[in-house]
């Protein structure tokens, strides 16, 4: 199949067209790299071997992505286009509206008009909402939502959703990701925020290779095993691997369909903390700072339904998960941007 990543050339997206590449698909990426490096499109050709269809676009473009849509025979699309940082939504709400749900529309615009049938869609444990209490299953409604980021991802799924209902041809998948950490294998390619990070790991390796003086844990008095949040970590390899799957179950697949993908296995903020110095041989000073507004004290999956349906179940265990990221940012101290000054 011949996949349109749309924002593919993010953290999760580039590591996604990896194992769509290694499992023979076609991948066509589109990405404005507002919050990304066209490098790690480069470093996944050295890694597959293979090349792919890269667009600089921004993806409310609709006369753009339009013109993608018609040179590229794309039998799927992957919704990875959207702005994610939870505490700058909150700042910029409009921005985060305006942008993540006009990527959506245009989307579906495009894909109407080029009779393209699937869409598989990059959503969040976020949209649980805090009414719902873990483990979080697909059947529970939607919450209420902390911030404008969850805010769009639930109505961006309300979008999909009534756009199948509308099209009994439609193929939708909504995949509610929990925490991706790690990276590929290789070294290649990881996290690389731009600007301060807004998750975990990617602090807890800067902290460790020196970018940043020491790593602040919010909250140190939860109602936790270490009194430190839990959380359900997932190798973004597993989560690229769900990617695959997904698609390649939508081939055959018609209507709505939702699946969560984590481990199912909550770890706290400190388990990952002495979990990476232990396995990395590297200390990461920290502190414990006050609770951060809108933190819930426990989130993790349950995934029973992702391996029952779609055959997918996660590899990789805590210690990969930090072997890995510490192995991304000690070979690329700045991330991308080391390539520059090589």
């Amino acid at each position: 199949m011949k996949i349109l990543l749309a924002g593919g050339a993010g953290f999760i997206g580039s590591h996604t067209a990896v194992e769509l590449l290694e499992a023979g698909h076609d991948v066509v990426v589109v990405d404005n790299y507002c919050n990304s490096s066209p490098r790690s499109l480069e470093r996944v050709r050295e890694i597959t071997g293979k090349d792919m269809a890269v667009y600089e676009a921004d993806v409310r473009d609709k006369e753009a992505v339009k013109n993608i849509f018609d040179r590229e025979a794309v039998d799927c699309v992957i919704h990875f286009a959207g702005l994610k940082a939870v505490g700058e939504s909150v700042e910029k709400p409009v921005e985060y509206y305006r942008n993540n749900i006009d990527t959506t529309l245009t989307l579906l615009e495009c894909m109407k008009e080029a009779g393209v049938k699937r869409i598989v869609f990059s959503s969040s444990a976020t949209v649980y909402g805090e009414e719902n209490e873990s483990p979080y299953v697909e059947t529970m409604p939607r919450g209420s939502c902390s911030n404008p980021y969850g805010w769009t991802k639930a109505m961006m799924e309300q979008i999909l959703t009534d756009t199948a209902h509308a099209d009994p041809d439609m193929s939708v998948i909504l995949l509610r990701y929990f925490n991706p950490i790690g990276a590929h294998e290789s070294g290649k390619i990881g996290e690389d925020p731009q600007g301060i990070p807004n998750n975990l790991m990617p602090f807890v390796s800067q902290t460790a290779v020196g970018r940043r003086d020491k790593l602040t844990i919010f909250g140190g008095d939860y109602d936790t095993p270490d009194g430190t949040c839990l959380r359900d970590y997932i190798h973004v390899m597993d989560l690229a691997n769900g990617h695959l799957k997904a698609v390649e179950y939508a081939a055959d697949h018609k209507g709505v369909e939702i699946f969560n993908l984590g481990t199912g296995k909550p770890y706290s903020v400190l388990d990952i903390v002495n979990t990476f110095e232990k396995a990395n041989g590297v200390p990461v000073p920290y502190v414990i700072g006050a609770r951060r507004a809108g933190d819930l004290p426990s989130v993790y999956a349950d995934a029973s339904k992702a391996e029952r349906i779609l055959g997918w179940k996660t590899k990789r265990d805590l210690r990969d998960m930090c072997v890995d990221s510490w192995n991304w940012q000690k070979n690329n101290p700045n991330g991308f941007r080391d390539q520059d000054q090589s």
